[in-house]
């Protein structure tokens, strides 16, 4: 971890979040405690079956927004906020101009699959590609975005040519267009998700950006965690925006630091499962081996699954379904309490992910069911895929004593029951259960000793629940028939 005196007493930081619904800032004392926030909600696009896309520039103006709002909210105090961080979605990326700055591109997402059909003239690299980057191929990373944009935009294509092409992660962009330096730089976690960073090496791999047709120079430089990334304006002030980091990575050190007897599972528009592997890289076949932090000297690695369709699948269900707006999330819990046997949900809203990997699997329903019915359906095909994804982990890594719940599904207690049940171990809900801009303000305050400890926690303790271990049984046979059907 880093050797950076901690940043305590007085001292108070910015941790910006940049989501894929909303870009939201927070201030945090040195204890963890929230001072002041803003939020500014960002829109989606789905301009064509498998693409997903967001105003790269809308993006930008969301996180001054925020920023300036703060200034309003806190006034004088502001002088007490010493440094920022941020977080961003992982596996987007961004193309600008590195002259003017202007976005050539969107922002195309980390669920956008299309480039799924040209990654398949490159399915004999996977195992190659994996142990160097501890990525699967899959269009979810950068290295088809950027490849995509190359070949069909002609302003990226101009801007190439002219030597002032930039293009990387989201979070580089961000930098490029907050900080006074406008530097192109990246961190580890937000490198590691492009298909082109090596983990060992630390850096781009020249080999990756020849297999994919990637050109190097447009790329940010590599650095590590905490670093000078530049300096931001803030109510008439500098202060030093001094860490970048992923969304995930960051939802891992929300409550301390991380502990490998723990599953950290994160439930947003994904569901994200993450084991500490400490300063050891482990790697699984079906399963994603990652980078949380790197200060320079000292790594932390993690193994990752990846749910693609947690709470976006819950969001594209509702719709199909025509329910009035906020209908379902008013009634979630009560369905959840109130449903005994749902059909099953074969789940892959987004591209179906780890540990099956099937790009442009359909969704299906088995069973009938009404509407409540149906949603309860698709929130259990989310912890089934959870459970599907710790029996990989444990393969390779010793079985963890409690689950740690985080992000906004998480809020409903049915479902972490049900996880607990599933799963057979406790799970632990954090008082503050959105972890990205806590774990980003965490790290940014160099680690606290006393971060939250004052929290009250919920446990709910495993319970024994034979027909939902009935269900995940049928759904898993129903998951192997429909993906072989898939395959043939």
């Amino acid at each position: 971890m880093s050797k950076t005196k901690t940043l305590t007493g007085n001292n108070w930081c910015m941790s910006i979040d940049q989501g894929g619904h909303s870009t939201r800032a927070i201030i945090f004392d040195g204890n963890g405690k929230v001072i002041e926030q803003a939020r500014c909600d960002v829109s989606v696009s789905y301009p064509q079956a498998g693409w997903v896309e967001q105003d790269s520039v809308a993006l930008r103006d969301s996180v001054c927004s925020v920023i300036r709002e703060l200034e309003q909210k806190l006034g004088d105090a502001s002088s007490r906020v010493v440094a920022a961080g941020l977080a961003t979605q992982r596996s987007n990326i961004v193309c600008w101009n590195k002259k003017t700055r202007q976005a050539l591109s969107p922002a195309i997402s980390w669920q956008d699959r299309r480039a799924h059909k040209w990654l398949e003239s490159f399915a004999s690299y996977n195992e190659r590609v994996h142990q160097r980057t501890g990525l699967l191929i899959t269009a979810h990373y950068g290295a088809s975005k950027l490849r995509w944009c190359l070949d069909n935009l002609t302003k990226v294509q101009d801007a190439y040519q002219k030597n002032e092409l930039a293009w990387g992660p989201l979070a580089s962009y961000l930098v490029s267009q907050i900080t006074l330096e406008h530097n192109n730089l990246v961190d580890p976690a937000n490198a590691s998700r492009t298909l082109l960073w090596d983990l060992r090496a630390k850096d781009w791999s020249n080999e990756l950006l020849q297999l994919f047709g990637v050109p190097r120079l447009p790329l940010p430089r590599c650095v590590p965690t905490n670093y000078s990334y530049g300096q931001m304006k803030f109510n008439q002030r500098n202060i030093p925006l001094s860490l970048m980091t992923g969304d995930q990575s960051a939802a891992i050190y929300a409550y301390g630091r991380p502990k490998s007897e723990c599953i950290y599972v994160n439930l947003g528009t994904g569901a994200f499962i993450q084991q500490s592997t400490m300063n050891q890289l482990v790697f699984a076949p079906k399963l994603l081996s990652g980078i949380v932090y790197y200060d320079g000297e000292q790594s932390n690695y993690v193994l990752e699954s990846t749910v693609n369709g947690a709470g976006s699948a819950l969001t594209k269900i509702e719709n199909e379904l025509r329910l009035p707006t906020d209908y379902a999330e008013q009634k979630f819990a009560a369905w959840l309490d109130e449903i005994t046997d749902p059909p099953l949900f074969l789940n892959g809203v987004a591209g179906l992910g780890a540990p099956y990997w099937v790009p442009d699997f359909e969704s299906k329903f088995v069973g009938q069911g009404n509407s409540k019915e149906k949603i309860v359906a698709v929130a259990e095909s989310i912890i089934f895929l959870i459970k599907v994804n710790m029996v990989e982990m444990n393969k390779v890594t010793t079985r963890p004593f409690k689950i740690i719940a985080s992000g906004g599904l998480a809020l409903s207690d049915g479902l972490c029951q049900r996880l607990a049940d599933l799963s057979e171990l406790p799970v632990v809900r954090p008082q503050y259960c959105e972890a990205t801009a806590r774990g980003t303000a965490y790290l940014t305050l160099a680690c606290p000793a006393d971060w939250g400890r004052d929290s009250m926690d919920r446990l709910f303790e495993p319970k024994v629940n034979k027909p939902l271990k009935e269900r995940y049984s049928r759904w898993r046979l129903a998951m192997e028939r429909n993906i072989n059907a898939n395959r043939e």
